[in-house]
């Protein structure tokens, strides 16, 4: 069957065999020598070179010889498509998404920064970012909101919120809502009904985390494809019971085609011991994110990577980890239908990374430290066939 993704490579090979003067000696804009390359959405972990031009994936094989305008060296790095960050809030400012870019992100969701009032701003940071951005627009009108957004339930503007998703709506792709005690309490299973409502078929994230309802309340009232952020929060109203031991409406919902994104962040949102018991039950993330702000470098959160690392000290292999933050991001929302992989004729978004061993300190959200043995660190970062600013 020729899917989308298939369509599309087809096409854009094509495209690359016309813009090299002759098959036989084609010369491509960049070559990426020696690297391990983990592409799990082609199931490849091996040593590849990939070759960029016109950018897009040129080849991927396991000796490429032709000339190259430039060529990276990536032996001992792993080279993989580029990371999609599917919570993050670097829509607040122009200067996000070029820092998280450094980091080896070529795709983010902004996860509620804007709600109807503001959204086209944040929409407008989005258009503006140097890789492909787009956005959740809080069912809250005034987006993300100190002392919580959701108290006073009139926010949660059903028609506002659908009106500002029209007028937004080439970078706007879902519905977020906060269903924590503090930000929301006894209103928070009608604002997932309005998230729902405004949504209208949409994906909607719900954050979740010391919830006045339980989760399986939450669990019933979202579709496929939507998604659950924050899944390691400790309790109350986790996703544990009081031995322990996962609550069934976890992996049933699961079954029903709901996401479960890890989302690091900074207050409340995960524990070691409920990361532990949750991984000794087989409960992994399906996807990564850093409830990134342009202040986490200072913060346990660091960069996409560290927070992928964490997972590495339970023993989630690292082909897992990578599909968790590209393939399985990419798949999600239909913006990123092509990306999150390193495929021939994808757009050339990929991020360079090192494996490095030694021993790390890995912080959860309160102070609650873990030594790890491995850590993933951003070396270097490639957007559509061009290399990016390097972090300084």
């Amino acid at each position: 069957m020729l899917t989308r993704r298939h369509f599309c490579a087809t096409a854009a090979s094509a495209a690359i065999l016309a813009h090299t003067p002759s098959a036989f000696a084609a010369t491509y804009d960049i070559v990426i020598k020696g690297g391990r390359v983990i592409d799990p959405s082609v199931g490849i972990d091996a040593t590849r070179d990939v070759a960029i031009a016109g950018g897009r994936i040129a080849a991927v094989e396991a000796n490429i010889t032709a000339d190259a305008t430039e060529t990276i060296d990536a032996r001992g790095k792993i080279v993989a498509p580029g990371l999609i960050d599917i919570h993050t809030h670097a829509g607040r400012s122009k200067e996000g998404p070029p820092m998280c870019l450094q980091d080896g992100v070529t795709g983010w969701v902004d996860a509620g920064s804007g709600g109807a009032d503001n959204m086209d701003q944040v929409a407008a940071v989005a258009r503006g970012a140097p890789q492909i951005g787009r956005c959740l627009i809080n069912i809250a009108r005034t987006g993300v909101a100190p002392g919580g957004e959701l108290h006073d339930l009139t926010r949660a503007n059903v028609d506002l919120a659908r009106g500002a998703i029209a007028r937004n709506r080439d970078v706007v792709i879902g519905v977020k809502a906060r269903m924590s005690n503090n930000v929301a309490d006894a209103n928070d299973l009608e604002a997932l009904r309005r998230a729902q409502a405004a949504a209208d078929g949409l994906p909607v994230m719900i954050h979740v985390g010391q919830n006045y309802s339980p989760l399986r309340s939450y669990l019933s009232l979202l579709k496929r494809g939507d998604i659950v952020t924050h899944i390691y929060a400790p309790a109350p109203n986790g996703l544990l019971d009081d031995k322990g031991k996962l609550i069934p409406d976890v992996m049933q919902a699961r079954r029903r085609g709901i996401l479960f994104d890890f989302g690091n962040g900074v207050n409340d949102h995960f524990d070691w011991a409920t990361v532990e018991a949750a991984t000794k039950q087989d409960f992994w993330p399906d996807t990564f994110s850093t409830d990134w702000s342009t202040m986490s470098r200072t913060t346990g959160v660091v960069d996409m990577p560290n927070v992928m690392s964490k997972l590495l000290m339970f023993g989630m292999p690292p082909s897992a980890v990578i599909a968790a933050g590209t393939v399985n991001a990419a798949r999600i929302f239909p913006a990123f239908d092509d990306r999150g992989t390193l495929n021939v004729g994808a757009p050339a978004d990929v991020a360079i990374l090192e494996l490095r061993d030694g021993e790390f300190e890995y912080l959860d959200n309160f102070k609650g430290t873990r030594k790890g043995k491995q850590r993933l660190f951003p070396i270097a970062t490639v957007v559509g066939g061009k290399k990016a600013p390097a972090r300084a």
